[in-house]
């Protein structure tokens, strides 16, 4: 009861707001004689001009009658006129009722106070939910039925009874049903009316109404608690259905980065049989490439900041790539066939990025904004679904899609696949392994640097970005299938699900240890992974 009256009064004020068009054609001439005539009678009189400034449904009218309640509402007695006031010093400040502009000021003596009851002020708060309800603003209608469902105020059943009536927008009115249905079991209305509201929570069928009907069960008897008790039944079946869909979409989502890290290597590791531990510097690369990019727009031209990351995306692509080239012109191509001294080179070259990202940009975090169109949330249900999450795994299906078209569809694809099928045949028949290695690594760094433009749009960009990912994209590249993209797909959406249903039970460490054991015994089973390639090499 004392919570309803400040959030009614709230949601008066934000009516007068939002609703500045219907407030600027509201007629003074009008409201102002019903406001003076508050102060006019005793309180049987003031409980009508209470219910006519109601019945007008101008958010206008909501100061003066919060004022009212308060007992800062006077009457000036030499004109009649009514103000709201504020002590100051001796005297008082005077504030236009329906304006809000400075009225002068006035003495003691020449100010009445308009008195109120325990009654009337019951008036006012019903009245205050009445103009909200009715506001012109449809969304201003919406948070005041959700102030009253929070509340469960059964002094505003009546204001809602009156706003149904008049309601013609269907989402609005359902919420204005759910909350006349939580005001109802919180009052002493008949049982019938109080079966009525639970058959409403249990078709709302979310926590908030999961609460409210447990409330109920805990405190009524006969069909009422039945009746909620099938209710509440009902709701956690539903609700467990939710936090299903809810935590597959989580692991795809996690999915679709693993998939982003692990692409890259799947290449590199498929084509050279090189095992990359730089991979995640790459993916730092990239991300800390984005960064350079929001900081260059930021100072020189912030209305791009929208279109930043299609500026980050090439460039990391390049820059990353250009780096990958280099370490394998560089060092790599130098120990093929060695693969231990060429996990322990990658290793060292891990370790010289990251100190050198570190001189150049700090050991701190850096931050890289979301631009409008991938900030901000929406729900489908009871799964609530954040737009930065959902564009990362349309980008993956795009990155995947492309990679698979290059592969296919290009003659560098086609040398790609016969190096990765038979490197000695492909040699003998004139393709040039040490030419589609470099270019094949490069591909797989700009794959990792692209990666790591998604990435800073999800997790702390630092030097050390790289290094939670480097083992995860190795397991789901493992798993998959060595140089195998579809297994590189179904490897990553499969240990993010997994991951994601593990998590609630097993918290996030020990899920990825199960999940690591997992892997293990899998390939005993099946060394080559889910989907391994083919040829008469790899088959030797």
């Amino acid at each position: 009861m004392s919570l309803a009256r400040p959030i009614l009064l709230l949601f008066a004020l934000i009516a007068g707001v939002l609703a500045g068009p219907a407030v600027a054609q509201s007629d003074p001439d009008t409201l102002r004689p019903l406001i003076n005539e508050l102060a006019d009678g005793k309180y049987d009189q003031t409980q009508k001009q209470i219910e006519a400034l109601a019945a007008t449904g101008d958010p206008a009218v909501a100061p003066a009658l919060e004022a009212l309640g308060e007992g800062d509402l006077y009457v000036r007695k030499s004109d009649g006129l009514v103000f709201i006031t504020k002590k100051d010093g001796k005297g008082y400040k005077l504030t236009d009722p329906l304006t809000l502009e400075t009225a002068g000021e006035a003495g003691r003596r020449e100010v009445s106070k308009i008195k109120v009851n325990n009654k009337l002020r019951r008036v006012i708060r019903s009245a205050l939910g009445s103009l909200t309800l009715r506001a012109p603003d449809p969304e201003v209608r919406r948070q005041a039925a959700e102030a009253i469902f929070k509340a469960q105020d059964p002094d505003g059943i009546e204001a809602l009874d009156a706003a149904l009536a008049a309601e013609t927008d269907v989402g609005v009115r359902k919420v204005m049903e759910e909350a006349r249905a939580a005001a109802v079991l919180n009052s002493g209305m008949d049982e019938a009316q109080k079966l009525d509201a639970v058959q409403t929570l249990s078709d709302m069928g979310n926590r908030d109404a999961l609460s409210l009907l447990l409330a109920t069960q805990a405190s009524t008897e006969g069909a009422v608690r039945d009746a909620a008790g099938r209710a509440i039944v009902k709701i956690e079946k539903s609700i467990a259905a939710w936090d299903a869909a809810q935590n597959i979409w989580y692991g795809l989502s996690l999915g679709s980065v693993l998939l982003l890290a692990a692409i890259g290597l799947a290449i590199t590791f498929g084509v050279m049989g090189v095992i990359n531990m730089a991979h995640g510097e790459m993916v730092m690369i990239g991300a800390y490439t984005t960064f350079v990019v929001q900081e260059l727009i930021r100072t020189s031209a912030p209305g791009l900041f929208d279109y930043s990351l299609f500026i980050a995306l090439p460039l990391a692509f390049l820059v990353s790539g250009a780096v990958g080239v280099a370490i394998e012109r560089g060092v790599i191509r130098w120990l093929y066939g060695r693969p231990l001294e060429t996990l322990l080179a990658t290793w060292g070259i891990s370790l010289v990025l990251q100190q050198a990202v570190r001189s150049l940009f700090g050991p701190t975090n850096r931050e890289v904004g979301n631009p409008d169109w991938m900030s901000g949330a929406f729900e489908i249900g009871q799964m609530t679904i954040t737009y930065n999450r959902m564009w990362i795994i349309v980008f993956a299906m795009l990155v995947f899609t492309g990679l698979m078209l290059v592969l296919k569809k290009t003659p560098f694809g086609l040398y790609t696949r016969a190096v990765t099928q038979n490197r000695r045949m492909a040699a003998s028949m004139g393709i040039r392994t040490p030419w589609v290695d470099a270019l094949t690594f490069g591909l797989g760094s700009g794959i990792a640097g692209i990666a790591g433009v998604a990435l800073s749009q999800i997790d702390n960009v630092s030097p050390n970005l790289g290094q939670g990912y480097i083992i995860d994209s190795f397991m789901v590249v493992v798993f998959g299938g060595v140089g195998n993209l579809w297994g590189t797909l179904v490897g990553a959406m499969t240990l993010g699900v997994v991951n994601k249903f593990l998590e609630p039970y097993a918290g996030a460490v020990l899920g990825k240890i199960f999940v690591l054991v997992f892997i293990i015994l899998f390939i005993q089973k099946r060394p080559r992974g889910l989907f391994a390639l083919k040829g008469r090499a790899v088959e030797a």
